[in-house]
């Protein structure tokens, strides 16, 4: 019998504090996911720079408080969804205005 996971999803090894996880994503989701592990891993050298007298478990529970306070404070702060939406914005203007000059993403 064929796992259904393996045609719908990639499994990738990403870093985070130092520590490799395996997990499971679907393929279109790799690149927001590996950026979302950049910026947690940026957040937490951050924390580390500014509280070197707490331990990992201190920063890891930070970032995650940091992210859930960001992200109930305003979802359109989040950095990933910016992205995506400025990639979308700039979609349309391309085909709302194909002879206008465009940056490409």
């Amino acid at each position: 019998m064929q796992d259904d996971h393996s045609e719908e999803t990639l499994s990738i090894t990403v870093w985070l504090s130092g520590r490799s996880y395996r997990i499971r994503i679907k393929p279109d989701e790799e690149s927001a996911v590996r950026k979302a592990i950049k910026i947690a891993d940026q957040k937490l050298l951050e924390l580390r720079t500014h509280y070197p007298e707490k331990d990992e478990q201190d920063f890891l529970a930070m970032c995650l408080l940091s992210y859930a306070a960001d992200t109930a404070i305003d979802t359109f702060n989040n950095p990933l969804l910016q992205d995506e939406l400025n990639k979308l914005s700039l979609r349309i203007d391309r085909t709302l205005s194909p002879d206008a000059e465009v940056p490409e993403s």
